[in-house]
């Protein structure tokens, strides 16, 4: 036989086999990384990221919050394993707004239950395959236990949302907010095909720093930033800052000669003054042409995707018509959604019937910026929430509170099925499939046992982090769903006792808690399945190494050249 060798991978490729046990070590760091920020008494993290601009100037920017998603977002891993379940949480926070802490940290547990039977010698293999099982199982049981909610029935939806925000820093404006994200979600829901359906895009989440979170209030239409200009500012003073009864005209086109508003021959030879003064009467006269199109419409309030020149400014509002220019496109959106107002391309499309209306347009100035109120809106279908706070890290993370409380009650609509939390579910599930876990054979029972097991740590998380005995009240809350058919015995960790967690309207949409499961299930299944690690050069490693190989090569070239011109030379 031949002993030479044979090269398959490329050089410098790179192979590890056995590798479960330090993949599964890198997920369950993360899962650790994020599992004290879980609950009511879930502590906070300080993320600090520097980046470089493109004129090489450091920028800082400080994040201080409890929300896995956001958490996991901004930290940077090396390892490929750590990366999926950063995937774990931004799919859970896509796809339902909320649960991505727990998702990551059951997906951590799971791993760490089948850590143990890896080192019993149980195949991979067989531990998805009752993983597979059980999650089988527990989204059967799921849909057993869950509440049925009327759409109609505001109240439940208020505890579903206070649920949500009740895991943030934001108690003390719990109810108000709460009540905000009922009513904008409800607003917006349409009913098509016997389904409610909820975009949750259709709700513009405006921060703005001042005042308390109590002062956040909900605008039935659009809240814009007013961005002023020099040529708006010198007319401020002839400016509407408030129309009544406004009808809305959407413009898409600039207002502007220079920027294509009107085609016509761009170049001419001027030789006296008064063919420079007829000229520039002649672009006073279109644009003033242009604006009386818009006057006779019947709009008295402008908001224009793109330029307005100055002269048309000083006309528009010489006929009362309040203006906005450069509204950005999904601002435009918003508006046209809110006032039925149509959307024009160009200017010679615009007519009454493409007109919003509103009851009020205003402009509001809010700290050191200017904010045009579009309010009042017969149906509006896109509306603004404004959210308040004492400082920008309070807005930012109330920003990202209200929209998983927009998520959940969206949810709850559109399944009509909640659960009860405070780890009341998850000890339910850890029950019952042990009473599964009897009627499977063979070694795959282990890890339908495992799966089970693997659920309590959600309720020993929000022990621990309450500052509570994770093992006494584990044990307390085992024997309540043991001995009772009550299923929503969970932690009420201000009281630190085992109670009825619907009775405290501790509730939960049951999408959150099947998506949660889901992605947990099948990121530690798809980690399990990893048996070698594969790993090829860098572009930047390739990159090092052609130039150590070229460096070489010259070194060579100049040792072969000195060795010639040192050797001797013979003359016939």
């Amino acid at each position: 036989m031949s002993t030479t060798p044979v090269f398959i991978l490329k050089e410098g490729t790179t192979r590890v086999r056995e590798t479960q046990m330090n993949n599964i070590d890198a997920a369950r760091i993360i899962a650790e990384f994020v599992r004290t920020t879980l609950g009511p008494y879930g502590m906070d993290k300080m993320l600090i990221t520097t980046s470089k601009e493109e004129t090489l100037t450091r920028i800082t920017t400080t994040i201080v919050t409890n929300d896995g998603a956001e958490i996991l977002k901004n930290i940077d891993v090396q390892h490929p394993v750590a990366k999926i379940l950063i995937e774990v949480a931004k799919t859970q926070d896509s796809e339902v707004g909320d649960g991505t802490t727990s998702a990551v940290i059951l997906a951590g547990e799971l791993l760490g239950m089948a850590q143990k039977l890896l080192k019993r010698k149980i195949h991979p293999n067989i531990i998805t395959e009752g993983y597979k099982k059980a999650f089988e199982k527990a989204k059967e049981i799921l849909n057993k236990i869950a509440i049925e909610v009327d759409k109609d029935d505001d109240e439940m939806l208020k505890r579903v949302a206070a649920t949500s925000l009740g895991s943030k820093n934001l108690v003390m404006a719990r109810d108000h907010l709460a009540d905000i994200a009922v009513k904008a979600v409800k607003q917006i829901a349409e009913e098509r095909d016997g389904k409610i359906k909820v975009e949750i895009d259709n709700i513009k989440i405006l921060k703005k720093p001042g005042q308390s979170l109590r002062e956040s209030e909900l605008v039935k239409g659009v809240v814009v930033e007013r961005e002023y200009y020099q040529e708006i500012e010198s007319h401020s003073s002839t400016m509407p800052v408030r129309v009544e009864n406004a009808k809305i005209a959407l413009l898409r086109s600039a207002l502007d000669l220079d920027r294509g508003a009107v085609t016509f021959a761009r170049e001419m030879t001027i030789e006296k003054p008064e063919e420079l003064k007829l000229f520039m009467d002649g672009e006073k006269g279109i644009l003033k042409d242009m604006v009386e199109k818009i006057a006779n419409t019947g709009a008295n309030v402008l908001f224009c995707e793109k330029a307005i020149d100055d002269v048309a400014i000083h006309y528009l509002m010489r006929k009362g018509i309040m203006v906005m220019k450069r509204v950005k496109e999904k601002d435009m959106e918003r508006i046209a959604k809110a006032t039925g107002a149509r959307i024009v391309s160009h200017m010679e499309d615009l007519e009454s019937d493409a007109l919003g209306e509103a009851g009020l347009v205003e402009e509001v100035k809010v700290g050191e910026s200017k904010l045009i109120y579009i309010r009042d809106c017969k149906n509006p279908r896109s509306l603004t929430i404004v959210l308040r706070g004492g400082a920008d890290h309070i807005v930012d993370e109330a920003k990202r509170s209200m929209r998983d409380a927009l998520y959940a009650v969206k949810n709850v609509l559109e399944d009509g099925k909640v659960v009860a939390g405070g780890g009341s579910t998850e000890e339910e599930l850890a029950n019952r499939l042990r009473e599964f876990a009897t009627t499977i054979k063979g070694r795959e029972q282990l890890a339908v046992e495992a799966f089970a097991d693997a659920f309590e740590v959600i309720p020993m998380s929000l022990a621990e982090n309450a500052g509570l005995d994770p093992i006494n009240i584990l044990v307390e809350l085992r024997a309540k769903h043991n001995v009772s058919d009550n299923p929503w015995y969970g932690i009420n960790v201000f009281s630190g006792k085992i109670e009825d967690m619907k009775k405290l309207n501790i509730l939960e949409p049951l999408r959150v808690k099947q998506q949660m499961i889901k992605s947990a299930f099948e990121a530690a299944c798809m980690i399990l399945r990893i048996g070698e690690l594969v790993c090829s050069k860098t572009i930047e490693e390739k990159e090092e190494g052609l130039e150590e190989r070229l460096k070489d090569r010259e070194r060579k070239i100049r040792g072969k050249k000195r060795k010639w011109v040192q050797s001797p030379v013979w003359l016939p």
